[in-house]
């Protein structure tokens, strides 16, 4: 039944795959030479199952998505303290590459600018280069769950070409903000914006932030839930540069976009998204990026001013009140994130009922993306030769169409006999 998301996923890719608009970033050689044309999309849930529609195998530099994970580096080895006296986390309302500092405190007004990249790059402990550099690496990994490479070719060409950077750390350099060479701290970040990555590795990112540091497919603590809290408020404020107000009121994630062509959202407790689409608007935004996290919000309701719950809490119990039955108990918000989990659920004990009774007599809420993947979860177990009963008295999800059999129980025990009836004419059988 996870198809079912998969569906939504492929439609979602379908709906944008035409659009043509953006130029490539051709100040970097090495970007110029992209394949224009490439395009993936990857949603991890909260459990770490991934969904991947698009050219997903694609690997790209991850850029300016490295940003909030270098501040995020910053603020676990230092503190918030520390790094507060250095980078501001105000929106600059300027370019991501102006060369600017706040007026008042000569500090980068906030960490997803470059001026504010450069100064975290600074910050991350290390007698030289390298050990900081390898610091970052092992810190993103340990996000992405597996090792990243470094896109030699990508930064040297940065390396060669990044006369604007230069000019924003040496200026940093002579307000104090700097800690050491500025040299060494933009080797650094030329390096960490040429770690590839998939779209696939930043869901797997986006999700280790959305669980609070955790990776859930490793297990591993990345980092602490403070940092975290934030990394993600800079990213809702200041991770779309001055596209960031757009983004907050359409789409709703806390997010971080990449000239590479990449970007990273996260609904906390839920999912982690990451795109791709190397074709960037005048901003530095992928264009189809942008416009799939959209639909992503719009379809699937998950602008995080609207979710109301962690979706690990939607299923409250699941039990057998006899052989053959299989009851699924939800409560408090069903949306998207948690009808998801349901749904995968259902069909990972599809081997062990014969009839699955679904009791949403304790939800509050439903959103129309959930409503239609339970109608679809029901067409999937009919196919099945197995039998889906509701227990729905308020009528919430069947007055709008629902393909639940069309008999809506008031309460369990009502559904339960029901299914005893079924089974003993072998109708699910």
């Amino acid at each position: 039944m996870a198809q079912l998301v998969q569906q939504y996923l492929d439609r979602i890719l379908a709906e944008h795959a035409g659009v043509s608009d953006g130029v490539l970033a051709d100040y970097i050689p090495e970007l110029a030479g992209v394949d224009p044309e490439g395009f993936a999309l990857s949603l991890s849930s909260a459990d770490g199952h991934v969904y991947e529609t698009g050219s997903t195998a694609v690997e790209f530099t991850i850029q300016s998505i490295s940003k909030p994970f270098t501040y995020a580096l910053a603020l676990d080895s230092l503190g918030q303290a520390a790094v507060d006296a250095r980078i501001g986390v105000e929106p600059s309302g300027e370019a991501f590459n102006e060369i600017s500092v706040d007026k008042t405190s000569k500090t980068p007004k906030n960490p997803m600018i470059n001026a504010g990249a450069i100064a975290a790059a600074s910050l991350v402990p290390g007698a030289t280069a390298d050990e900081r550099f390898d610091a970052l690496h092992d810190f993103y990994s340990g996000f992405a769950g597996r090792r990243l490479e470094l896109d030699h070719d990508v930064y040297a060409s940065e390396k060669a070409t990044g006369n604007r950077n230069r000019a924003i750390a040496y200026m940093l350099a002579s307000f104090g903000v700097l800690e050491g060479d500025p040299d060494e701290a933009l080797d650094v970040y030329f390096r960490q914006c040429s770690l590839k990555v998939t779209s696939t590795d930043l869901a797997r990112m986006a999700v280790t932030l959305a669980r609070g540091g955790v990776n859930p497919a490793t297990g591993r603590r990345v980092t602490n839930a403070a940092v975290v809290k934030r990394t993600l408020s800079v990213m809702v404020t200041c991770g779309m540069y001055d596209a960031a107000g757009d983004w907050v009121s359409a789409v709703g994630m806390p997010a971080k976009s990449g000239v590479g062509g990449g970007i990273v959202a996260v609904l906390p407790g839920q999912l982690g998204i990451g795109t791709y689409s190397p074709r960037l608007d005048a901003k530095g935004n992928s264009v189809r990026g942008v416009r799939v996290c959209r639909s992503l919000s719009e379809q699937l309701g998950l602008h995080f001013l609207s979710v109301a719950r962690d979706s690990r809490a939607t299923l409250r119990a699941v039990y057998e009140p006899r052989d053959n039955v299989r009851v699924y108990e939800t409560h408090g918000d069903l949306l998207f994130s948690g009808a998801e989990l349901l749904v995968r659920t259902v069909d990972r004990d599809r081997g062990r009922f014969e009839v699955a009774i679904l009791d949403v007599s304790r939800v509050d809420d439903i959103d129309d993306a959930a409503r239609s993947m339970l109608s679809g979860m029901s067409a999937e177990l009919r196919s099945q030769n197995k039998v889906g009963y509701l227990v729905d008295p308020d009528g919430i999800v069947i007055r709008t169409g629902s393909d639940f059999e069309q008999v809506r129980y008031l309460c369990v025990d009502d559904a339960v006999e029901a299914a005893e009836q079924a089974l003993r004419r072998g109708f699910a059988g």
